[in-house]
């Protein structure tokens, strides 16, 4: 059986852009994961063991967010990635990765990159 994890606003101070004053100066960015997974065995058996673990899932982003990237593409594959290599039962994972007010001279609230696989 298929199972939806969806973890919210996730928020991290990191050093991502294109922009070298982005990567020494930093900005705000959240982060947004649906996981779709096969987790009958654990739901049946009541066993986080057979799950896939929250917070094992927000180290693994806040992790990925410390490495610095120039762009946010890079940073929600690298996300990706991670996942996968430490969750073998994920089937699908969509990540959001956006950038609070970047610096594009003029008011924007975010500017946001969707990656699924």
């Amino acid at each position: 059986m298929e199972y939806r994890i969806a973890l919210d606003r996730m928020e991290f101070r990191a050093l991502h852009g294109c922009y070298e004053l982005e990567r020494k100066v930093g900005n705000r960015f959240t982060v947004d994961l649906e996981l779709t997974a096969l987790l009958g065995e654990a739901a049946a058996e009541d066993n986080v063991e057979k799950t896939v673990n929250y917070l094992t899932v927000y180290q693994i982003v806040r992790e990925r967010m410390g490495q610095t990237q120039r762009t946010i593409e890079r940073v929600a594959l690298n996300i990706i990635e991670a996942l996968y290599a430490a969750f073998p039962q994920l089937r699908h994972v969509k990540c959001t990765v956006s950038k609070l007010a970047p610096p594009l001279g003029g008011k924007l609230d975010r500017v946001s990159v969707t990656l699924e696989r």
